[in-house]
């Protein structure tokens, strides 16, 4: 195959969607969300291009055994407003791994796509569960470590 390089290269053959399952047990939150960040873009295939769509899905499950280093527990602070005044509702780390673990690796793998449509488009293919049942199973996906 010959390439033109000046002209914009689009694969068209590679439209497989891979579905990939990653165990959330025992690993770090900043390790695990650069890693699935990283598949999400698509930066893993030979193909990479920065504007297209990734065609992988991601299932992370037992994220509910998800760990931090140092004081992380205790100081690091989730902040959301509603846009109104007073809005602002801070929550640190503790209550909110008890309250809604998917919210804390959801947050982390948000904050690495990028700010932009495609970004948006790309955490669509991400699914986080707090136990290891996932309704999944039917796309067979592949176990992915971190290590």
């Amino acid at each position: 195959m010959i390439f033109n390089y000046n002209k914009t290269f689009i694969d068209k053959v590679n439209k497989t969607t891979k579905w990939y399952i990653i165990d959330a047990k025992k690993e770090n939150l900043g390790r695990l969300s650069s890693k699935v960040a990283y598949i999400l873009k698509g930066k893993d295939k030979q193909e990479y291009l920065p504007y297209q769509r990734s065609k992988t899905r991601i299932i992370i499950i037992n994220s509910k055994h998800i760990k931090v280093t140092g004081k992380k527990n205790t100081q690091k602070v989730y902040k959301r407003h509603s846009g109104k005044p007073g809005g602002l509702k801070i929550e640190v780390f503790n209550k909110l791994h008890n309250r809604a673990p998917n919210k804390i690796i959801e947050y982390a793998i948000k904050g690495m796509l990028p700010k932009n449509s495609l970004g948006r488009e790309l955490f669509k293919n991400l699914k986080v569960y707090p136990d290891d049942q996932h309704p999944h199973k039917a796309q067979q996906p592949m176990v992915l470590t971190t290590k």
